[in-house]
């Protein structure tokens, strides 16, 4: 397991890099997409069909061959597109799930359309937004991985060199490797759990 831990910063930096940057593309798409313009509606959603769309693989390898951006960058960029266009959808779709009267009451208090959204709208709909967004950051995790095919020495590069020059030892090296892919989501299992519980305080259940 030591050996593997040579790449934990890798997998750790290219994980926090994707989520922060994979949410920020989930929030601009999400809120692009209910736009009162068409054409930001339209670009919108060609951006999140074509990511949602075609291979995660694909994606890297044309960002690595396409792009001048450090091998690093390349893999954060490649994860949080391709995940920030699937969580728009749920950043949509949670927007919408608001019930209407919310909206109602905020204008009969001549609130601003920024002051309903800040306010009213987007505190309720984070709350619904938690649990999936909990998943994709699992997911993300896991998509960490891939980096290894355009040579960053994570640990699934580093699992898959101790492989290559020990070849016998194949089956104990990948069970390690998936331990430690279990270790580093237990965390974030525990940070989903209770951000989801400190955001249904004081939400009435039905």
């Amino acid at each position: 397991m030591f050996i593997l831990a040579k790449g934990l910063d890798i997998t750790i930096k290219v994980l926090i890099g994707s989520a922060v940057f994979g949410y920020l593309v989930a929030f601009v798409a999400g809120f692009a997409s209910l736009s009162r313009y068409g054409i930001i509606r339209k670009v919108t959603a060609v951006f999140v069909e074509f990511f949602r769309g075609t291979s995660l693989i694909v994606q890297l390898f044309w960002i690595y061959f396409v792009l001048p951006l450090p091998d690093i960058w390349t893999g954060i960029v490649a994860i949080s597109l391709n995940y920030g266009a699937y969580m728009s959808e749920i950043v949509r779709g949670a927007i919408v799930a608001v019930p209407k009267g919310q909206t109602e009451a905020s204008v009969a208090l001549n609130m601003t359309p920024f002051q309903r959204m800040r306010l009213v709208i987007l505190p309720q709909a984070v709350r619904m937004m938690l649990p999936e967004f909990g998943n994709y950051l699992i997911q993300m995790l896991k998509a960490t991985s891939l980096v290894s095919l355009i040579g960053l020495a994570d640990i699934t590069f580093q699992a898959e060199l101790h492989r290559s020059v020990n070849l016998n030892l194949g089956l104990q090296i990948f069970f390690l490797l998936l331990v430690m892919y279990f270790l580093l989501a237990l965390p974030l299992i525990g940070v989903t759990r209770w951000l989801e519980r400190i955001s249904s305080k004081g939400v009435a259940s039905r």
